[in-house]
């Protein structure tokens, strides 16, 4: 009887600890739907869906619809500490986001090791846009274009 109580009290705490970890990933602001702001005529459409991941990461999936109507789909998962992990649906690329602050970060994307464009990735302060600055790197590391896009939250 001992056993079985201590079994069940151990169980009914992993699923405390479990679900505060849960809890704690769920407060990101930035989880949700986010549409890109775009004068493009429809079709052209493209949005970020946010989601938890492992406790207090975020996995990231971008569908995008061109004008010509050709549909992709890509994502990635950080943990926020910088680390390159692999990007689905785009070969040979990786990427690695950073907290800057609370309400913004660097998302560094490589392909075939190099590191061809950062964003700087800021929550608005009422939570509901981003606006992103992308500025893409040569060879050597030096700035050859910046654009920006802001993405309204959908819902």
């Amino acid at each position: 009887m001992l056993k079985r109580t201590l079994t069940l009290s151990l169980a009914a705490l992993a699923a405390v600890v479990l679900t505060s970890a849960e809890a704690s990933g769920q407060d990101n602001p930035r989880f949700g739907v986010w549409k890109l702001r775009s004068d493009a005529p429809p079709p052209q459409v493209n949005i970020m869906t946010y989601e938890p991941y492992m406790g207090t990461g975020m996995r990231i999936t971008v569908a995008s619809t061109n004008a010509r109507g050709q549909s992709n789909e890509w994502g990635y998962a950080t943990m926020f500490d910088g680390k390159f992990l692999a990007v689905t649906g785009q070969e040979n690329s990786e990427t690695a986001v950073e907290i800057i602050n609370e309400t913004t970060t660097r998302i560094s994307n490589r392909r075939n090791g190099r590191v061809y464009q950062v964003i700087i990735n800021t929550l608005s302060d009422d939570g509901n846009s981003i606006s992103n600055e992308y500025v893409r790197l040569d060879e050597n590391g030096k700035i050859t274009r910046v654009t920006h896009a802001i993405y309204d939250r959908q819902r």
